[in-house]
């Protein structure tokens, strides 16, 4: 018989061939355009019934998108809902497309690591469901699914993207059977030509996806979305090169947020992180589409401002950094503050490096901090000097916290009616190279930002237990407390077991606290301190004065002891006439809410003369006693202390005090 290719040229049947081939591709393809189709639209209808029946049931739809944690009976409609329907996991996504909350049979429950999904971003955008549809690879999945990103509105406001995946198994059963019976031997002959690309391309897809992610966090901040720091030194040599060709010059604002911990601190990491990416968008916002925004991490944020003809010109853009900052920023109940440093560096493209105009520009934002913060300034050839001592300084206090090195100095407190010692007040000193003692005003700050004050403050608490215990029964000791020792929540633990090892009575410690404490959690700290007056020891409120000095804090918690700042006595002897009836007011004010009233700061014989005058209670100052180390405080000046109070006339007491915390 002859064959096919005797009785038909070679061109023939290579057009049969391919007319085959469109003709089963061709049905392969309308088979499966239709049947995306059909699965699309029923995964489009399920998922738009499932999102109105959600955002009916769930009254803070909205506040779970900003990264809330659901409310009892949301959760419970998440519970019950799990199994139900054919909807067997979502997603809550907010307006930019980073998830938020997730929903399966195993758990429900905020994301851990927020993604970006570009498919919830693009539906929220064209305000229209996007629709995928896909064979479930792993146990927990259907056969075959679809996934509808579908944006949910609220009084024409959008609210949240849902991403609903859909249990498609026995609906693509019953549109497959439909075709088959009509075609099963195309289906048949197109399957294998179809499966082999379609799989290929199903991989690549899910590599490509996979590649897209790893690239983006490659370049860019998980949390905010801005260029991170290898991408920003990228960008800014890029800049840097184009200098001499474009002319002009370019600028680096470094932007660091001030008090950021103490946001942290009192609203938690969930309120630091709505500050950080509210102040990303800002700064996007701020900044023209030729600059660079990024985020080096924590609260530190760079832009870089390009094609500008000089210093005044950058110096106007940082204003307008600062006041995208300053804006306030609502979080839940709250009402953020915020004020912002920025550091300035110059670049005119001469000898000028990424890393070393990044320096720069972070010297100048210490110079910022060292300010007094909430300003700007530029970067000057002499900080390069001030950095080097900073960086000194820090691996002094490093050192100090690893092998002790601190030193307590004692203060005395007086009783004013009865003329006699009360006890002490611990102050930290920390000894520097040459045998000098370098300021707390000095240390302490820095130590706050290197995250080392907690250690620092659990230090002091047990040193000054464990002198105290050696004084006299009737003599007390008094330790100031960090708001970062309240942020763990353990502070109770830390003073019983400081005061345990010391074998020292609760009664005998003071603590010492400033008003900052309570300006953020105060229900919290309401809370620990409430604890600690429970165990024994005594709460004071000290520098009042200084600051807001909200009457409140006195009548919502109770203080054994009001300290009056140091400033009231300074001012005594100067032309502001109205102090000394301030203080008196303190001091009745105290008497009245059972609360004592130690004045600080007194420094002169006639500032004495009038605590004495106004019935205080205890008094401190260099008048009667200057801080001195814990080997001073023996017993013999102890007994000379009391021995030599009760005898003299005042003026001749506070010299024998004098005398002896000298020695």
């Amino acid at each position: 018989m002859p064959s096919l290719a005797s009785i038909w040229p070679q061109r023939n049947i290579v057009t049969i061939v391919a007319a085959l081939a469109i003709l089963l591709l061709g049905a392969g393809t309308t088979l499966k355009i239709t049947t995306d189709h059909l699965l699309r639209q029923d995964a489009t209808s399920t998922a738009r019934s499932w999102a109105r029946f959600l955002a009916a049931s769930v009254t803070d739809l909205e506040q779970i998108a900003g990264g809330e944690q659901p409310s009892a009976a949301s959760m419970a409609f998440f519970l019950s809902a799990r199994n139900s329907g054919e909807v067997f996991h979502y997603e809550i996504f907010n307006r930019n497309g980073y998830s938020q909350f997730v929903s399966t049979r195993e758990k429900i429950a905020l994301v851990d690591l927020s993604e970006y999904s570009p498919d919830a971003a693009r539906s929220a955008v064209d305000g229209l469901p996007i629709v995928d549809v896909r064979e479930g690879n792993s146990p927990d999945r259907p056969a075959f699914f679809a996934r509808a990103y579908v944006p949910v509105q609220t009084d024409g406001r959008l609210t949240a993207v849902v991403a609903a995946y859909v249990d498609e198994t026995e609906q693509r059963k019953n549109v497959h059977n439909t075709f088959l019976t009509a075609a099963v031997f195309l289906c048949l002959l197109s399957g294998l030509a179809f499966s082999i690309p379609a799989i290929a391309w199903y991989r690549e897809t899910k590599v490509k996806h996979a590649d897209r992610r790893i690239r983006f966090l490659a370049h860019h901040d998980a949390l905010t979305g801005l260029t991170n720091r290898p991408q920003l030194i990228e960008k800014l040599e890029s800049a840097i090169a184009r200098l001499p060709m474009r002319g002009g010059s370019l600028a680096v604002h470094f932007i660091d947020i001030d008090r950021f911990k103490e946001v942290n601190d009192s609203l938690g990491h969930d309120g630091g992180d709505f500050l950080l990416k509210s102040i990303a968008k800002r700064l996007r916002a701020a900044a023209r589409i030729d600059d660079v925004v990024a985020r080096l991490g924590g609260d530190e944020f760079v832009v870089v401002q390009s094609g500008i003809a000089g210093k005044a010109q950058a110096e106007s853009f940082a204003s307008h950094l600062a006041a995208a900052v300053n804006a306030t920023v609502k979080f839940k109940q709250h009402e953020i503050l915020t004020t912002a440093s920025i550091g300035v560096a110059l670049a005119t493209g001469e000898d000028t490096t990424a890393e070393r105009l990044l320096k720069s520009a972070d010297l100048a934002l210490y110079a910022a901090k060292a300010a007094g913060r909430n300003c700007i300034r530029f970067f000057l050839p002499e900080m390069d000097t001030e950095l080097q001592a900073r960086i000194e300084l820090e691996r002094a206090i490093r050192d100090a916290v690893l092998n002790d090195r601190f030193e307590l100095h004692y203060q005395p407190l007086f009783e004013i009616s009865q003329r006699r010692l009360a006890g002490f007040e611990a102050l930290i000193r920390m000894p520097a190279a040459d045998g000098t003692l370098i300021p707390p005003l000095t240390f302490i700050p820095v130590a706050e930002d290197l995250r080392l004050i907690d250690k620092i403050g659990a230090w002091v608490l047990r040193e000054a237990c464990r002198t105290a215990a050696t004084w006299p029964a009737h003599l007390t000791v008094a330790v100031n407390l960090s708001p970062v020792q309240f942020v763990a929540g353990n502070i109770g633990d830390i003073v019983a077991a400081a005061l345990k090892d010391a074998g020292l009575a609760a009664h005998r410690l003071e603590l010492e606290i400033t008003e900052s404490l309570l300006l953020g959690n105060t229900e919290t700290i309401m809370a620990q301190l409430r604890t600690l007056k429970t165990m024994g020891v005594a709460i004071v409120m000290d520098d009042f004065g200084a600051g807001y000095s909200s009457l409140s804090y006195l009548w919502r918690f109770p203080f054994d002891k009001i300290k009056i700042d140091r400033a009231f006595m300074q001012s005594l002897d100067g032309p502001h006439c109205q102090v000394g009836t301030v203080v008196k007011a303190i001091i009745a004010l105290g008497r009245e809410l059972r609360m004592r009233v130690t004045v600080e700061g007194v420094e002169t014989a006639n500032q004495a003369a009038f605590l004495d005058a106004a019935n205080g209670d205890q008094v401190q100052g260099f008048f009667f006693g200057r801080p001195i180390p814990a080997s001073e405080l023996g017993a013999s000046i102890l007994a000379e202390f009391e021995k030599a109070m009760p005898r003299a006339s005042p003026a001749t007491k506070l010299h024998l005090v004098n005398t002896s915390a000298e020695r």
